[in-house]
């Protein structure tokens, strides 16, 4: 069984790694990988009671790999550490299947009580570099939080969250493995400064197109001889050329 999920992991590594050239080179220089193996030896110490010697098998793992996973947690199949360095995985905390998280990630405690305090991630997560998970949420299956983020809420299923604290930007249904999105950077995300331009760009459009208007209608009712004082008392549609005091 332990070789069986080796072999799958290694696999995973192929399959969502274009740098990996062969399964003799994932063995050989994916900490990520390491850390994983020897989390599963530290994990088997740690059932079997050997807690002291579990931390100690962790601690190595982390001193080799810069990857700290407590021997408690739960770890699921085919999980890809990618570069590895700075992660941090809680003792309460639960990971699924196909799961891949980049450097810095966090899946840390908010709480000193006993009892469940990491979070859980469902099947098929991506967590993009430097995210932080904080406390016993759960990220639903499919669900891809981008760099840096910082969840502290759960986490519906098949949705990309951002920001500081993270909030959802697409809606979608779960996607399969075959639609891996390196760092959870989902190529139908809105880009939010974009948003914003296009938003500032269509309300000065919208200013211009009215000063216009207003302009016109200020030079036909001086072509009238009606002065503008009179004329234009009372009109809120052009209080702006009042309020300028706008004469000829």
């Amino acid at each position: 069984m332990i070789f069986k999920n080796i072999r799958d992991d290694i696999d995973a590594i192929l399959a969502r790694d274009p740098a990996a050239r062969s399964r003799l080179e994932v063995v050989l220089c994916y900490p990520g990988f390491h850390a994983v193996v020897l989390h599963r030896m530290a994990q088997a110490a740690w059932k079997a009671n050997l807690r002291l010697l579990g931390r100690f098998v962790a601690h190595l793992a982390r001193w080799l790999t810069g990857i700290e996973i407590h021997p408690a947690a739960t770890i699921g199949r085919r999980l890809f550490i990618d570069h590895g360095m700075a992660v941090v995985i809680g003792e309460t905390a639960e990971v699924g299947d196909d799961v891949t998280l980049y450097q810095g990630v966090v899946l840390g405690g908010t709480s000193l009580a006993k009892g469940k305090r990491h979070p859980t991630l469902g099947s098929g997560v991506i967590v993009g570099a430097g995210a932080k998970l904080l406390g016993p949420l759960t990220v639903g299956d499919g669900a891809r939080i981008g760099s840096n983020a910082v969840v502290l809420k759960d986490v519906t299923p098949g949705i990309t969250m951002v920001g500081v604290p993270a909030h959802p930007v697409v809606r979608a249904p779960v996607k399969a493995r075959a639609d891996f999105c390196a760092y959870g950077q989902d190529p139908d995300l809105p880009d939010p400064v974009a948003r914003a331009l296009d938003g500032l760009c269509s309300d000065v459009a919208a200013m211009r197109a009215r000063i216009a208007e207003l302009e016109s209608q200020l030079a036909a009712l001086r072509a009238q001889g009606e002065p503008d004082g009179v004329a234009l008392l009372g009109r809120p549609d052009t209080a702006l050329e009042l309020a300028k005091g706008d004469r000829p």
